[in-house]
C-alpha cells in the first residue's frame, strides 16, 4: 500500500472515506473526507481501494476528491437489493468472498467502487447476512424473521422516543402536544419509570425520551402528567405500583349479579336458627356502611346472655369461584382518608351482606353466658338469621351508654372483660387515634380521637371475645383456622394497673413480639388469653373469611380447609396484606403531610424517644408522628423530654419533613 491509496474505515457504526498520507509498518496516517488527519491501524481498514489521489494537491481538494468517492459508492449501495439477493442464494451454506458477492450485485466488471459499496451497503443492513468485513454468510429464514422483527420493534421504538419527547416538551410548556399513533405508549412507558425506576421494563427508553426533550431529571415527569391530566396532583402512586384495583373483573360483576339477599340454599339448612326477634344493635363510625357485626344482650337471673351476630359472607362466596379467587388477591379492605377500596364489590358488602337496619340477614351467631364479672359460663356458635334494630355510631353510643340499659350492660362486661385480660397478663397499648379527613374539594381536616370512649371500649372488647370464643369453639373441634398467637413481650415498660405515659406506650410498641399466624393455637400473650382468632371481619378481611368457614365447616354448612390449605391461604396472603397495609399507612401519611404543609413555621411540642449520632428522634403527640431532628450545636436531651419544635419544611409528594428545635 503506497501514499495516496484510497481506503475506508468504520468508527462509530459510520463508513468513511480516506487517504494514506503515511505508512510505517502496520500504522497509517490518513486524511479522511472531513479534511481530518488520524492514524489507524491497516488490520483494521474495512476496504482498500486501487484508486489513487495526488496527496500533493491542497489538503481541501483532496477532501472533496475523497467526498467525491463517498457519495458515488452510496450512490452504489443503494442501488444493492440484498433482499433479493438473499432469496436467490440463501441456500448457500458458506462464506461468500467480496469478489463474489461484488459479482452477484453488479453485472458490469465490478470496480473497487463497486467493492466499497457492496460492503457499505452489507454493513447497514445485517437482516440477511452475517457481515466480516470481505466476506458474507447469508441468514436462516428463521433468523431472517427474526431480524426483520427486531428492526420493525427498533424502528417503532425510534417512534415511540420521538412522540415521547415531543409530548413530554409540549406538555411542560402547558402547549398542546402534536398528534401520534404513539403517544398512549410513551406516557405509559413515562409512568412506569416514574413508578419503578430502573426496574421499570422500558427504563432506558424513558431515559432516552427525557434526555431527548432536555432533562434527566425523572422527577419532572410526575407534574408533566398532571399538566397533561393523567394524574391528579394528589394520584395515589401505590395504587399503581402494588397493582391494586378499584374494580372487578367482569367474570366476578356477573357472578355478584346473580346472588340474593337471602339464597334458596340457606332455605334447606335446617339447624340454621331464626334470631330475628332478638333486638340487635351496631356500632360503627360514622361513614360505615359495610356492616359486619352486631350486638345483643339479655338478662338471665343475674347474669347476661350476650350476642355477638357477625355478616355470614361465607353463605354467598363459596371457596374457589371467581369472587373467591379475586378477593384472595385483595387480602382486605384499605381504608384510606380519600377513599375506599373494598374487598369484595359494593353491592355485597355495602348491602346484601351488610347487616342493613330492618332486613334480615344469615349470621354466624356468637351466643356466651357471663357473670356480671364477665366470667364465661357457657357459649355456643350457631348459624343463624338475624335482623338488626338499631344502628349507632360510635358517637351516638357513647351518648347513650348511661342511659340506654342495653348499651350499660354490654360496656359494664367489656370494662370487666378488659379487667380480667389485664389480670391474665395482657399489655394494653393506649394511643390516641389521628383520624385525618379528605373534603370533595380537596381541604384536609386531622381530629385527634381517643380509643377508650365507652362505645369504642364496648365494641373492642365484644370483638375481642367473641374471637376468642370462637377460636376456643375452633379447638375444641379439633378444626385448623388461621389462629393467632403471641410470645411474651421482649419487656414491659409499666404494669397492667398503670396504663403508662404516651411516651411508654409509643416505645412499648417496639418490645412487642410478633404475632404468629398458624393452623393450631395458642396463647396470646398481648392479649392475655389462651387462644385468640380473626372472624368477625368478614365483609373486610379474608383471614376472618377464611376462619368463618372453618366455623361454618362444624356446623356442618361446608367443606371445611385441612391444615395444609389454611399454610397455603398465609403463603399467598402475605404479599397483598403487606402492600394494603403499606398503602393505608403511607396514605394517611401523605394527607397528614399534606395538612401539615400549611403549617410551616408553626410550633408543635414534641417528646424526646431517643438520641442518635447527629441529632434526635422526636415524637410529635398532636399527629403521632415520629421524625428525626438534627442539630448543629451540643446539646443534653434526654427521653421523655418535652421540647418544641418548628415545622421547616414539608412535602406531601415527597414525604419529606424537616423540623428543627425552638
Amino acid at each position: 500500500m503506497e501514499p495516496g491509496t484510497i481506503v475506508e474505515y468504520i468508527d462509530q457504526q459510520r463508513i468513511f472515506c480516506a487517504v494514506v498520507l503515511e505508512m510505517q509498518d502496520q500504522r497509517l496516517r490518513l486524511l479522511n473526507e472531513n479534511n481530518r488527519e488520524l492514524n489507524h491501524k491497516r488490520a483494521r481498514l474495512s476496504h482498500i481501494s486501487k484508486n489513487k489521489i495526488d496527496i500533493r494537491q491542497e489538503r481541501d481538494h483532496i477532501a472533496e476528491s475523497l467526498k467525491s468517492f463517498a457519495q458515488r459508492r452510496k450512490a452504489l449501495a443503494r442501488s444493492i437489493d440484498i433482499q433479493e439477493i438473499w432469496e436467490a442464494i440463501h441456500t448457500y451454506d458458506e462464506w461468500i468472498d467480496l469478489d463474489s458477492m461484488t459479482g452477484f450485485c453488479f453485472v458490469d466488471v465490478p470496480t473497487s467502487d463497486h467493492e466499497a459499496a457492496v460492503i457499505r451497503a452489507f454493513f447497514e443492513n445485517r437482516i440477511y447476512f452475517k457481515f466480516d468485513n470481505d466476506a458474507f454468510y447469508p441468514h436462516s429464514e428463521t433468523v431472517v424473521e427474526n431480524n426483520i422483527a427486531r428492526q420493525e420493534n427498533e424502528a417503532r421504538q425510534e417512534k415511540v422516543i420521538s412522540t415521547g419527547a415531543s409530548w413530554f416538551q409540549a406538555v411542560m410548556k402547558n402547549e398542546k402536544p402534536p398528534e401520534s399513533e404513539y403517544t398512549d405508549e410513551a406516557i405509559e412507558i413515562f409512568q412506569q419509570y416514574y413508578l419503578f425506576g430502573k426496574d421499570a421494563a422500558q427504563a432506558s427508553v424513558a431515559r432516552t425520551m427525557l434526555k431527548k426533550a432536555g432533562t434527566d431529571n425523572p422527577e419532572t415527569i410526575f407534574p408533566a402528567m398532571v399538566n397533561a391530566g393523567k394524574w391528579s396532583k394528589d394520584e395515589n402512586l401505590d395504587l399503581y405500583r402494588f397493582d391494586i384495583s378499584h374494580s372487578f373483573s367482569e367474570a366476578v360483576m356477573e357472578e355478584v349479579q346473580r346472588i340474593r339477599p337471602l339464597p334458596g340454599h340457606l332455605k334447606n339448612e335446617t339447624k340454621r336458627v331464626d334470631l330475628t326477634k332478638m333486638p340487635l344493635v351496631t356500632i360503627d363510625g360514622p361513614g360505615t356502611m359495610d356492616y359486619d357485626d352486631a350486638l345483643s344482650v339479655d338478662k338471665i337471673g343475674k347474669n347476661y346472655r350476650i350476642g355477638v351476630h357477625v355478616a355470614d359472607v361465607g353463605a354467598y362466596v363459596g371457596k374457589g369461584c371467581a369472587l373467591d379467587r379475586e378477593i384472595i388477591g385483595r387480602g382486605t379492605s384499605i381504608y384510606m382518608p380519600d377513599e375506599k377500596i373494598s374487598m369484595i364489590p359494593t353491592a355485597l358488602a355495602e348491602n346484601i351482606c351488610s347487616l342493613i337496619c330492618g332486613e334480615i340477614r344469615p349470621a354466624i351467631s356468637v351466643l356466651f353466658t357471663v357473670t356480671p364479672n364477665a366470667e364465661v359460663i357457657d357459649s355456643e356458635v350457631y348459624a343463624s338469621y338475624i335482623r338488626v334494630e338499631r344502628q349507632l355510631t360510635y358517637h351516638d353510643a357513647d351518648g347513650m351508654v348511661d342511659t340506654d340499659e342495653e348499651l350499660r350492660i354490654l360496656h359494664d362486661i367489656a370494662v370487666n372483660f378488659r379487667k380480667m385480660r389485664l389480670d391474665q397478663g395482657a399489655l394494653q397499648i393506649l394511643l390516641p387515634e389521628i383520624n385525618v379527613r379528605v373534603f370533595p374539594g380537596g381541604d384536609v381536616a386531622v381530629r385527634t380521637a381517643s380509643r377508650e370512649s365507652p362505645a369504642r371500649i364496648l365494641v373492642s372488647e365484644m370483638m375481642i371475645m367473641a374471637n376468642w370464643l370462637i377460636a376456643r369453639f375452633l379447638s375444641e373441634n379439633n378444626m385448623p383456622a388461621i389462629f393467632r398467637s403471641q410470645p411474651e413481650p421482649k419487656g414491659r415498660l409499666y404494669s397492667a394497673v398503670d396504663e403508662g405515659t404516651l411516651f411508654e406506650n409509643w416505645m412499648q410498641r417496639r418490645l412487642l413480639s410478633r404475632v404468629v399466624l398458624g393452623p393450631d393455637s395458642g396463647r396470646h400473650s398481648g392479649l392475655g388469653l389462651d387462644a385468640y382468632t380473626t372472624a368477625t371481619s368478614p365483609i373486610r378481611k379474608y383471614f376472618d373469611l377464611a376462619t368463618q368457614r372453618q366455623v361454618r365447616s362444624c356446623l356442618g354448612l361446608e367443606e371445611p380447609y385441612a391444615a395444609e390449605e389454611i399454610e397455603w391461604l398465609l403463603q399467598v396472603l402475605r404479599e397483598p396484606l403487606s402492600h394494603a397495609a403499606i398503602v393505608q399507612s403511607r396514605r394517611n401519611r401523605y394527607w397528614l403531610l399534606r395538612y401539615l404543609e400549611a403549617k410551616t413555621g408553626t410550633r408543635a411540642e414534641a417528646i424526646v424517644l431517643e438520641k442518635r449520632k447527629d441529632g434526635y428522634v422526636v415524637l410529635i403527640p398532636e399527629y403521632l408522628l415520629e421524625c428525626k431532628v438534627s442539630v448543629s450545636r451540643q446539646m443534653n436531651l434526654k427521653p421523655k423530654d418535652i421540647v418544641q419544635v418548628t415545622f421547616q419544611h414539608v412535602d406531601a409528594m415527597k414525604d419529606k419533613m424537616t423540623v428543627f428545635f425552638g
